[in-house]
C-alpha cells in the first residue's frame, strides 16, 4: 500500500510547482483539508477466484504465517478510518516514529550542490561503490568507532536500517535459529517468518515457534534474563530500545557479548538511537571488549538528521566476525549487497558526508534536542497522571503502562476520546501487552496540545 498525506500548509515555492504543472490548488481532490489524510491504495480489485487465469507458481507460504497487516499501515488504516467517522477532527499522530522537524540547512545544501552538479559533466556521477562512497564510510569510521578498531572497509553504506535487517536475513539463510527482545521493533520477526526461519504462530500466546522471545520487563530492567536463555545463532538487540526507551548498560552488554561468545552466536546490534543517549551508556555494542569477534551494528541517518525520507544508513561487519568454518562474515554481506543493491543515492550520501562535519554534527544535536525536549513534556505529563513511564531519558519514545488492558483497547480509546494517534504495545511482541509506545516525533504546539487532551481524558 502507498500511501499519500498532503502536508499541512503548502510553501509559495510548492504552490507555485503545482500551478504551472497544471494542478489547481483550488480542488478538494488535490489539496485536501488540512485535518484530512487521504491514502491511495496500490493494489488491484480482486479477480474472481473461479474465473481468474491461475499462474503454476505457489505462494511462499511463509508469508501466510506473517500475522494480519504490518503494524504500522495497520495503524494508518484505523486513523484512515478514524477520519472518515470525523472529518473534521484535528488528529494528532504519536504513533508511528516519523520525524517532524526540517532537515538542518547544513545538511540539504550539499544535498542541493550535489544534485545541481549532476547537471554538469564535471560533476555528473552515476554507479557508485556498492558499498558507500569512500569520503562517507572514512566519516561515519572516524565519527562514531574513532577509537574502537572498526575501519572504513568494516561500514557498508545503504539506503537504511530497516533494508539492512532484511539483506541481512537473506545473509544467515533459512536454516538459523533467532532471538528478539521482547518486545522489540517488528522488522525483526517479521523478515525472520519471510525468510523461513520460524516455526507457525501460535495464537494463544501471541508468538512464533522456533523463535526465541527475550522477555524484558520493568522487573528485569528491560534487559533479558540471560540465564534462561536459550542459545541461538543469531540475537537481535536494540539499545536504545524500540518501543521500550531503555539503554543497556556497559555491564549488561558485557553480559550480551559474553553470552554470545559462549553460546557461538552472532548479535545484530541497532543503534539507530544512540545520539539520544545522554548518560554514560555505550553507544556502540563495539565499545565492548571482543564484540567485534560477534557482532554486526546497524545504524541510520533517519533519527538523527530527519532523513526518513531521505534514506541513508550503514551497517558495520568487522574482519574479525567469522562463520563457524572461519569464513569472514564481511565478505559474504558485501557480495549479498553487491548482487542486491546498487549504493545509496549519490545526492543522499552528499547530506550524510555533511551530517557528519562539524557543523552538521552540531545541527543534529540540537534537532535530537529539541525531540528530548518533547519527550519530556509527555513524561511528565503521564507522570502527572499517575501513569508508570518508562523510557524518555535516552530515547524519543515513552513506554507507558495500562495495567490488565488490552493496548489496541487503549489506542482506539485514545483515538476515539482525543484524536491522538499511538501505538500499541501489542505490535511489539506479546511481552508489550498493557503497554503503549508514545513518540516524541511532532511539532512542539502538537505535542503541547496532545498532552492537553491526555490530560482532559484521565484527570
Amino acid at each position: 500500500m502507498a500511501a499519500f498525506q498532503a502536508p499541512s500548509s503548502i510553501s509559495s515555492s510548492s504552490s507555485t510547482f503545482l500551478v504551472h504543472n497544471g494542478f489547481s490548488l483550488r480542488s478538494s481532490k488535490i489539496c485536501p483539508p488540512r485535518s484530512r489524510t487521504w491514502v491511495l491504495k496500490c493494489v488491484a480489485a480482486p479477480p474472481n477466484s473461479e474465473t481468474a487465469h491461475k499462474t503454476k507458481v505457489s505462494r511462499n507460504e511463509n508469508m501466510a504465517k506473517l500475522q494480519a497487516g504490518y503494524l504500522f499501515p495497520e495503524i494508518a488504516r484505523r486513523r484512515s478510518a478514524h477520519l472518515l467517522k470525523y472529518p473534521d477532527a484535528k488528529v494528532i499522530s504519536l504513533g508511528i516514529g516519523d520525524t517532524t522537524e526540517p532537515i538542518p540547512d547544513v545538511i540539504t545544501s550539499a544535498m542541493a550542490w550535489r544534485s545541481r552538479a549532476l547537471s554538469t559533466i564535471e560533476g555528473y556521477s552515476g554507479y557508485g561503490a556498492e558499498q558507500g562512497e569512500q569520503k562517507l564510510r572514512a566519516a561515519i569510521a572516524s565519527t562514531y568507532y574513532g577509537d574502537l578498531g572498526i575501519e572504513e572497509a568494516d561500514i557498508f553504506v545503504s539506503d537504511g536500517a530497516k533494508c539492512d535487517i532484511s539483506r541481512l536475513q537473506m545473509l544467515f539463510g533459512s536454516n538459523v535459529t533467532m532471538a528478539v527482545q521482547d518486545p522489540s521493533y517488528p522488522a525483526y520477526v517479521d523478515s525472520s517468518v519471510i525468510m523461513g526461519q520460524t516455526g507457525e504462530y501460535y495464537n494463544d500466546i501471541k508468538k512464533y515457534g522456533n523463535i526465541e522471545y527475550m522477555r524484558c520487563t520493568p522487573e528485569n530492567g528491560f534487559f533479558p534474563n540471560l540465564s534462561t536463555t536459550s542459545k541461538t545463532d543469531i540475537i537481535f538487540f536494540c539499545s536504545p530500545n524500540n518501543p521500550t526507551g531503555s539503554t543497556a548498560s556497559r555491564d549488561q552488554l558485557t553480559q550480551l557479548v559474553q553470552f554470545a561468545r559462549e553460546s557461538g552466536s552472532i548479535i545484530v546490534y541497532d543503534s539507530a538511537y544512540a545520539m539520544y543517549i545522554s548518560d554514560d551508556s555505550p553507544r556502540s555494542i563495539f565499545e565492548i571488549p571482543g564484540a567485534k569477534e560477534v557482532a554486526i551494528e546497524t545504524s541510520s541517518f533517519s533519527k538523527y538528521a530527519g532523513f526518513t525520507g531521505v534514506r541513508l544508513g550503514w551497517t558495520v561487519v568487522p574482519k574479525e566476525l567469522l562463520f563457524s568454518n572461519g569464513f569472514p562474515v564481511a565478505k559474504d554481506f558485501n557480495r549479498i549487497v553487491c548482487t542486491c543493491f546498487n549504493g545509496a543515492s549519490n545526492i543522499s550520501q552528499a547530506g550524510g558526508l555533511a551530517c557528519l562535519s562539524p557543523d552538521g554534527l552540531k545541527a543534529m544535536g540540537d534537532v535530537i534536542n529539541f525531540y528530548k525536549e518533547n519527550t519530556a513534556i509527555i513524561v511528565d505529563t503521564f507522570t502527572s497522571l499517575g501513569f508508570n513511564v518508562y523510557g524518555g531519558k535516552n530515547a524519543p519514545y515513552v513506554w507507558v503502562h495500562f495495567p490488565g488492558r488490552s493496548s489496541w483497547d487503549v489506542f482506539a480509546e485514545i483515538l476515539e476520546k482525543t484524536h491522538l494517534v499511538t501505538t500499541p504495545g501489542s505490535g511489539f511482541g506479546p511481552g508489550g501487552e498493557g503497554f503503549i509506545r508514545v513518540s516524541a516525533f511532532g511539532h512542539r504546539e502538537n505535542v503541547l496540545e496532545a498532552c492537553k487532551r491526555l490530560k482532559q481524558l484521565y484527570k
